[in-house]
């Protein structure tokens, strides 16, 4: 599943890269640096995560549990808005 959406992802900023004016030759050594930065991001932010819950591991202790779920809803809550979102933006 995770390679289809990659796959479809990366086609599509293969197509807007090609908009945009870049030589076709160019295009995959731009795929592949932007993968490489995402990727970084991505385990920089992991890493930072994982830092901080270490950081704060004792005081977590003594939060309640349903401070646990605050996070989950959170996001939850953003991603409806954005489906919602781009919902009516499509139907305009």
């Amino acid at each position: 599943m995770a390679a289809a959406f990659g796959l479809l992802h990366g086609l599509g900023f293969a197509a807007a890269l090609r908009d945009a004016g870049l030589p076709a030759g160019e295009i995959p050594l731009a795929l592949l640096s932007f993968n490489c930065g995402i990727e970084a991001g991505q385990v920089g932010f992991v890493l930072g995560v994982l830092a901080l819950r270490r950081g704060v591991g004792t005081l977590a202790a003594q939060l309640p549990g349903w401070l646990e779920r605050v996070p989950v809803y959170g996001m939850g809550a953003l991603a409806g808005y954005w489906w919602l979102d781009r919902l009516l933006a499509l139907m305009r």
